[in-house]
């Protein structure tokens, strides 16, 4: 099988170094990868939003599969578009349906589908430019701390919490108003704040059936302690250890049961990864967000505890039988450390020479953003560059070991989190 990767992150790079390992896999390719990715696979220039560019790779190089790794593609409608020409048609590619990616692609449509299935979330209410009236409004009939979400697509950065009143109001004036985040916040998703403790919940699913992937649990905020600016993540760990059998018997009966029926009974296909942001309130769980592919830097902590051939899953999953599959998790925990740009989420330089990456035995090293330089050299081309991920008998060991891969890569300027599991 000839699979393409879509994408240029860790989380790609976690999901290519899984289908390297695979007997199943000829030959594969990731667009527009990274210099991690071109250790083991051929690494193709495209950008993951242009769809004629991807399409020609496909055909040229007899892809069987592809794997979209990020979420703007398939809100873009991807799965749509190889659907409709008739030279794609019939090849696989996991991910939903354009109407399946609002999910991820609108916060009202996700909170409206929760709503229509009875899916436990927090109370809302959204809100347009010419709505900011009622918003204020409603802003003060609901006591603090204010969730204000951007409804769209606004990289991780579209959601505020915020405990003062008038900078709510003034936080919604600037994303319906001055467009903040651009068209991602022409509306607003206000919600009411749920207090307690978050995890993340991944499904792989058919349409039909489904496999729950190991929970992780990562950390976004830049500053020890959970302080700070929000970023793309700081690090994660699995499995999670407060989301026992019982809660988990909750999650699936009350959250993925009834989100994967309600795809089915509104005759939305649905063919990929759902990822479920959760909040524990007591002992019970709550949808934060539906995310419509892989999280990351989760994927760097729940694809190394996948034992079963994610090819074969991938495979089963397009062809509608991933019933007959039997996932095998490996009961190590595994952790994951971010190693990022100083100056990162704000701006900060590239171009970097990476060190020490061959000095790493204990950990595996997933390259988020790097890129090979005119001499060969490994260098840094984002703000996250490294997830250095390790596997251990408890999350106590796998995060000395992966702290101990940290301590032997060197590269100007950077910066890591101490406490990563800190709270667990």
């Amino acid at each position: 099988m000839n699979i393409l990767v879509l994408g240029s992150g860790g989380r790609e790079h976690a999901l290519a170094w899984k289908l390297h390992q695979s007997q199943a896999v000829e030959n594969l390719f990731v667009a527009p990868g990274n210099a991690g990715t071109a250790e083991f696979a051929e690494n193709i220039p495209l950008a993951v939003s242009d769809f004629e560019a991807i399409r020609e790779a496909v055909l040229s190089r007899k892809i069987d599969l592809v794997l979209v790794g990020p979420e703007v593609p398939l809100v873009m409608g991807i799965q749509d578009y190889f659907k409709s020409n008739p030279s794609l048609a019939n090849i696989a590619l996991i991910g939903p349906s354009k109407i399946g990616a609002q999910l991820e692609g609108s916060k009202e449509f996700a909170k409206k589908f929760m709503e229509r299935h009875g899916i436990p979330t927090a109370a809302y209410r959204s809100f347009g430019v010419s709505d900011l009236e009622d918003a204020y409004r409603f802003l003060e009939t609901i006591p603090p701390p204010y969730v204000l979400k951007a409804d769209g697509l606004a990289a991780g950065k579209g959601v505020l919490i915020l405990n003062e009143i008038e900078t709510a109001k003034s936080e919604l004036q600037e994303m319906l108003v001055e467009a903040k985040f651009g068209a991602a916040s022409s509306r607003v998703v206000i919600e009411a704040f749920l207090s307690g403790i978050e995890l993340s919940c991944f499904v792989l699913t058919d349409g039909k059936d489904y496999k729950i992937l190991p929970t992780a649990k990562d950390y976004k905020r830049i500053g020890e302690g959970d302080t700070g600016l929000n970023t793309g993540g700081m690090g994660a760990i699995s499995p999670v250890g407060f989301a026992d059998a019982a809660f988990m018997e909750k999650v699936e009966s009350r959250i993925i049961k009834p989100t994967v029926e309600g795809l089915k009974k509104e005759n939305i296909p649905y063919t990929g990864f759902i990822f479920i942001g959760l909040i524990k309130v007591g002992d019970d769980p709550f949808v934060i967000e539906y995310n419509v592919r892989m999280g990351d830097p989760e994927t760097e902590v729940v694809i190394p505890r996948i034992q079963t051939d994610l090819a074969d899953l991938l495979k089963a999953t397009a062809n509608g039988t991933l019933k007959e599959i039997d996932l095998e998790i490996h009961k190590e925990a595994a952790a994951t450390v971010m190693m990022v740009s100083g100056g990162y989420p704000e701006a900060y330089q590239k171009g970097y020479a990476i060190r020490g990456l061959d000095s790493v035995k204990e950990a595996t090293v997933f390259h988020a953003g790097t890129q090979t330089d005119s001499n060969g050299a490994v260098v840094t081309s984002g703000g996250r560059v490294l997830a250095v991920t390790a596997l251990g008998a408890d999350f106590k060991e796998c995060l000395r070991k992966a702290y101990k891969g940290v301590s032997e890569i060197q590269f100007q300027d950077a910066y890591y989190r101490t406490d990563i599991g800190f709270d667990l």
